[in-house]
């Protein structure tokens, strides 16, 4: 019983502003998350056009016979995403520490005169949801390089490239693509979590310019996902580039 009634007291000492703006970053985050996965297998966009090349390079992995250059690139792959493992934990550490100390954050940004005026309790609720938001980070950049670990042990599995015909080539290169895309597709969510906690950031300056940096950030995701450069280059066709060079 005491603890709902703290928890009813801490509630109730947030404004309604600040619990209306939260509410739209979820459901900006989670609607964008379900759009994209809805739309990743249909359509031109980043993520289904980079799995189309995944699968492109497992092929041509499997008709290798030294398949060292092909290591390297995973490498490089997990170095990527293992760096900025270890940075979300150094900020979930530094947002813990923040979290502790509270008051002296309050006390130094009142110095500084040009956040919105906020309540202890909100400054706790928005310091809660942003280490929130960095370990689902950390869960998700986690995972994909356990992913990609397993990708690295079916590489090391696959059979010499003249032991493989045709269709046993196909499925080794599915299981392979397919393995490598589900790593690079909670890479994405784990790097999408950054571009949400910077919007998190816009909360100590205003519930409005939080819900504001909500949106743009979805917008900022779309153009890089579904309508820019990268996304024309990955889902263009070999006929499209040969016709683009005659």
């Amino acid at each position: 019983m005491a603890f709902l009634e703290h928890l009813n007291l801490f509630r109730a000492a947030i404004p309604g502003l600040d619990w209306f703006a939260l509410a739209w970053f979820a459901a900006c985050w989670i609607g964008y998350t379900l759009y994209t996965d809805r739309q990743g297998q249909a359509g031109r966009n980043l993520l289904r056009g980079t799995d189309r090349m995944r699968t492109v390079w497992m092929e041509r992995l499997l008709e290798r016979e030294i398949r060292i250059v092909d290591s390297a690139l995973l490498g490089n792959l997990m170095h990527s995403v293992s760096f900025f493992a270890s940075t979300t934990m150094v900020i979930i550490g530094g947002l813990i520490a923040t979290l502790g100390a509270v008051d002296h954050a309050m006390q130094w940004v009142a110095n500084l005169g040009l956040l919105a005026p906020a309540g202890r309790e909100a400054w706790t609720l928005k310091l809660i949801a942003l280490i929130v938001v960095f370990i689902y980070a950390f869960f998700k950049l986690t995972w994909s390089i356990r992913q990609f670990n397993r990708c690295a042990i079916l590489i090391g599995a696959a059979p010499p490239h003249d032991q493989l015909d045709d269709s046993r080539r196909r499925a080794w290169a599915r299981r392979l693509g397919r393995l490598s895309a589900l790593a690079g597709h909670d890479f994405n969510r784990g790097l999408r979590a950054y571009y949400f906690g910077l919007a998190l950031l816009a909360w100590f300056v205003h519930p409005w310019a939080f819900a504001g940096a909500s949106v743009w950030v979805v917008v900022v995701l779309y153009r890089r996902e579904f309508a820019s450069e990268p996304v024309a280059l990955l889902c263009e066709d070999d006929s499209e580039e040969g016709d683009g060079g005659r």
